[in-house]
């Protein structure tokens, strides 16, 4: 199909689900770039749908594959496998005790709804607080506590979905007399009204320690602690989403080791699998117990599959083998330096947050006022592919643009620092600058 048909026929047969589709046809992709139907190289600072952290096409996960789908891929769902098994042990051998009961699923969004089922059942309640820009799905569950986009227009939502405000430090009203962020009196504030709203029925608390699709939003050093004593004040669970957080893009195996906090329930996907779809959720042998003799039923197609498992046991290897945590800091280093140069130089870059190989930018339209650039992040991006870069632009009310750059793990430092130079020339266009 040529060009012309091909775009004629998207239009003609797909139901668009978001935004406008990247107007480049992808015909294949290897290691940090993807390619276009004219041969073009792009750099993939998304790593797809920032799940690929090994990069496209890595040959462990080829060869996984390949054997899988041969000998093992698929069983009905009250089948095991050994690569279940193996992937059970080992992925609970990576976190800290209690965290041992796993369950195989498929997608971030399923390994959600699980989480907030068992945490239901386990606490007998249904009140789900999540943060005000939050993501964790599309599926009804899931996307009941997902308060950044979609949640006009489908009718009621999930009784029970409450919020606390989000910890924005560059935006947020809450200051001390020195000017800076007063988190903990934010915090204290959102329990406060949270109290107020709840009908006594509070189950979890779900989050993300860096909210992605939320503008990455890094929660302060501290936060997730108190988080965490403010629910077991109440008898809630904490449930923590490291989609995009977990299997070492922050510089940690699991971005929550950095605030020596251990979750009752966490859910892993996107890099877990390293862009194919791999989803667990994992919680402690006290909580899968009681939700098993109270009957926990999450039944689906793919629960347990055994090439979800191979997947996500070679992406377990080939992290710890080729030190792709230590990696993932050390150039996560080289891209904050880097990201912190342009803040410097351009005056429409506002902030820059986030750790390991997850940052971004906030555009603005200028450092004193900070008034959001919304054009300019769309100009921008448009900018860059041009230019053979790929940046995810994330767009909210009453903020600006914020890019989130997000390579995968195996990003070689050239390929880093070409990317970040695009980047650079890009604003410099677009700006005037």
């Amino acid at each position: 199909m040529d060009e012309s048909g091909f775009w004629q026929a998207a239009q003609d047969h797909l139901i668009r689900y978001g935004g406008g589709f990247t107007p480049r046809r992808i015909e294949r992709a290897a290691g940090s770039y993807v390619y276009d139907s004219e041969g073009r190289a792009i750099l993939d600072f998304t790593s797809g749908q920032m799940s690929a952290v090994l990069g496209h096409g890595h040959p462990d996960i080829v060869r996984t594959v390949t054997e899988s789908v041969t000998n093992l891929d698929h069983l009905y769902s009250g089948m095991l496998s050994g690569p279940v098994v193996d992937l059970a042990v080992r992925l609970t051998g990576t976190l800290p005790d209690p965290l041992e009961r796993m369950m195989l699923l498929t997608t971030g969004a399923e390994s959600n709804e699980a989480a907030v089922k068992l945490a239901k059942l386990y606490t007998g309640r249904h009140e789900i607080v999540a943060f005000d820009q939050s993501w964790h799905g599309m599926t009804s569950g899931a996307a009941a506590a997902t308060f950044s986009a979609g949640r006009r227009g489908y009718g009621p939502a999930m009784p029970g979905n409450l919020t606390l405000p989000t910890p924005n430090a560059y935006r947020s009203p809450f200051r001390r007399a020195d000017g800076g962020y007063d988190w903990e009196a934010e915090l204290e504030y959102g329990f406060a009204t949270l109290d107020r709203q709840s009908t006594g029925s509070l189950a979890a608390c779900i989050v993300e320690p860096i909210l992605s699709s939320g503008g990455i939003i890094e929660l302060p050093e501290g936060y997730l602690a108190r988080l965490q004593q403010e629910c077991r004040a109440r008898g809630m669970l904490l449930i923590l989403d490291e989609a995009q957080t977990g299997v070492g893009r922050t510089g940690h195996m699991y971005a929550f080791e950095r605030d020596g906090v251990v979750p009752d329930i966490l859910t892993l996907s996107k890099t877990l699998g390293a862009g194919l779809p791999v989803a667990a959720t994992v919680t402690s042998a006290e909580i899968e117990t009681v939700c098993h003799e109270r009957g926990f039923l999450f039944f689906t197609t793919h629960v347990s599959d055994p090439l979800a498992a191979s997947v996500a046991l070679t992406v377990l290897e080939v992290v710890e083998r080729d030190g792709l945590v230590d990696r993932a800091r050390l150039v996560g280093k080289a891209l904050s330096e880097r990201l912190a140069e342009l803040k410097d130089r351009h005056e429409n870059v506002g902030d820059v947050r986030g750790r390991g190989l997850l940052q971004g930018i906030e555009l603005v339209q200028d450092k004193a006022s900070r008034a959001p650039a919304d054009r300019l992040g769309q100009a921008v991006t448009s900018a860059c592919l041009e230019r053979g870069l790929h940046l995810n632009i994330v767009q909210l009310p009453g903020m600006g643009g914020i890019f989130r750059i997000a390579p995968p793990l195996t990003v070689t430092e050239d390929e880093l620092h070409a990317g970040l130079d695009i980047l650079d020339s890009a604003l410099a266009e677009v700006t005037g600058a």
